[in-house]
C-alpha cells in the first residue's frame, strides 16, 4: 500500500544526514534549472534568479523540517508555491516550465541526498522510503502551484467577464455613453470594438408552451438546452456557440449578444436554438443601443401576440410597422378603433369572423381563393362576407388610401391587444 505522506516512514535523525547538503544542493538544483528548463535558462543575478533560490531553499527547508517532525503543519510555507503559480498565469506562461523545474529538482535532490545517506550508513529500505519521500512532496509542491494557477485564472476569467458585462451595458443603455468611456471598457473587457453591429436579444428563461407552438396549435417546443442555468451560465453557453468574435451578457431580463456585422442568420439561429430571440439592425458600435432597443421591442411584440413568429429567429428590420405602431400602444388602439369603427355595430362573433376576413382579403389582395384558403372556408363564405364588408365599409375597400388605413388598422389591433 502507497503512503499518503512516506516521510512519516523516515527516521528522523534521517533529517541530519539531510540537512549538511541542503546549501550545495541548492546551488546544484538552481544551476541544473538554468540549463536543463528552456524557459529558466537566463542571467539570474536579478529578481527572477533571486525568486528561484528562495524557492529552492524554502523547499528544501520545508522538506527536512517534515522529515524531523512528521507532525509539522503541512500547509506552511505553501502559499509560496501557491504564488509561483499564480505568477506563471499572470506572465501568460503555461504552467510545463514549473512543473518540469519540481521534476527535475527532485532528481537532482534525489541523486544528491542518496549519496549522502549512503556515506551516513542508511539502510537501503530507508533510502528507497527516502526517494518516494522526496517525489510524493514534489508532487505535494505541484499541486499547490496548479491551485495557484487555477485561483488566478479563474480570478483573471471573472474580472474579464464583469469588464464584458460593463462593456455590454454600456453600449446598450439609453442615453449612450461618452465615446472615450465605451473605447476604455473595451480595451478593459479585451474586445475590440467593430466598425458595425447588431444586437442579438434572447429570453433568458424558454418561452412558455403557448409562446410558440404547442397550446397554440403549432408543433410543441422542444426541451430547451439552457433549461435551469442561471442566466450567467445561459450567457456562457451562448457566447460559446457564437465564438469570441461576439461580446455576450446577461442584461436582466435577457441575454444579450452583440455580434459583429455582417450577421450570418443561420449561425445565429443555430445558437439560439428554441429560443425566443430577435435580431436588431446592423448599426455603428455608437449606435448599439438603437439595435438593442428594436430588438427588444420585438420581442415584448411577440410575447404579447402583436406579431407572428413564423420564423426561429425574429428580425427587427421585417418588423419595422409594427414596431412603430408598438411605440405607442394607446395610438395604436385609438386607430384601430377609429377604422374599424363600422364593426362595432356587430356581435363580437361577427366582428372577428368580418375581422379577420378583411385580414386576409388584403393580404391576398383580394383574391378570393386565396382568403378562402388561408381561413380555411369556403369560397362562397368568403363572398358573404365580403358583401357585408362592403355594406359596413363602402368605397374605402376600393380606394388605396383607404385599403392602407385599414391594413394598419389591423395590425394596430393586434398590437395594441
Amino acid at each position: 500500500m502507497v503512503a499518503e505522506h512516506p516521510w512519516e516512514g523516515l527516521p528522523p535523525e534521517v533529517a541530519d544526514v539531510l540537512r549538511p547538503e541542503l546549501p550545495g544542493l541548492a546551488d546544484e538544483i538552481v544551476a541544473e534549472l538554468s540549463r536543463g528548463v528552456p524557459d529558466y535558462a537566463r542571467p539570474l543575478e536579478g529578481p527572477f534568479g533571486q525568486a528561484l533560490r528562495a524557492g529552492v531553499e524554502e523547499a528544501l527547508g520545508r522538506f527536512t523540517t517534515i522529515v524531523a517532525n512528521p507532525g509539522s503543519d503541512l500547509d506552511a510555507g505553501r502559499e509560496v508555491y501557491v504564488n509561483l503559480g499564480r505568477g506563471e498565469m499572470r506572465a501568460g506562461r503555461s504552467l510545463d516550465a514549473l512543473l518540469a523545474a519540481y521534476r527535475l529538482g527532485a532528481r537532482v535532490a534525489w541523486r544528491r541526498l542518496a549519496a549522502a545517506g549512503e556515506r551516513a550508513g542508511l539502510s537501503p529500505r530507508t533510502l528507497y522510503t527516502l526517494a518516494e519521500a522526496i517525489f510524493a512532496y514534489i508532487d505535494e509542491l505541484s499541486a499547490d502551484s496548479i491551485e495557484g494557477y487555477a485561483r488566478e485564472q479563474a480570478a483573471t476569467a471573472g474580472a474579464l467577464q464583469r469588464g464584458r458585462q460593463r462593456l455590454v451595458a454600456l453600449l446598450v443603455q439609453d442615453p449612450p455613453a461618452a465615446p472615450a468611456t465605451v473605447e476604455a471598457a473595451a480595451a478593459a473587457a479585451a474586445w475590440r470594438l467593430p466598425r458595425s453591429l447588431a444586437a442579438l436579444v434572447v429570453e433568458a428563461e424558454p418561452p412558455g408552451e403557448g409562446a410558440r407552438g404547442g397550446a397554440g396549435g403549432g408543433p410543441a417546443p422542444r426541451e430547451q438546452p439552457g433549461a435551469g442555468l442561471a442566466p450567467g451560465e445561459q450567457a456562457d453557453r451562448l457566447a460559446l456557440r457564437l465564438g469570441p468574435e461576439a461580446l455576450v451578457a446577461h442584461v436582466a431580463p435577457f441575454i444579450v449578444a452583440l455580434v459583429p456585422a455582417p450577421a450570418d442568420r443561420r449561425e445565429l439561429e443555430r445558437a439560439v436554438r428554441d429560443r425566443r430571440a430577435a435580431l436588431g439592425p446592423e448599426v455603428p458600435w455608437q449606435e448599439s443601443a438603437l439595435s438593442f432597443a428594436r430588438a427588444r421591442e420585438v420581442l415584448r411584440l411577440a410575447g404579447d401576440g402583436g406579431i407572428e413568429e413564423g420564423d426561429a429567429l425574429l428580425v427587427a428590420e421585417s418588423h419595422k410597422l409594427s414596431i412603430l405602431l408598438g411605440a405607442d400602444r394607446r395610438l395604436a388602439r385609438d386607430v384601430a378603433a377609429s377604422a374599424l369603427a363600422p364593426l362595432a355595430s356587430e356581435t363580437e362573433l361577427s366582428r372577428e369572423r368580418l375581422g379577420s376576413t378583411l385580414d386576409a382579403w388584403l393580404r391576398h389582395r383580394g383574391r378570393t381563393e386565396a382568403v378562402a384558403r388561408a381561413l380555411h372556408v369556403h369560397p362562397q363564405t368568403v363572398r358573404y362576407r365580403l358583401a357585408r364588408l362592403r355594406e359596413l365599409f363602402g368605397s374605402r375597400l376600393d380606394d388605396p388610401d383607404g385599403r392602407f388605413e385599414l391594413e394598419l388598422a389591423l395590425r394596430a389591433r393586434r398590437i395594441a391587444g
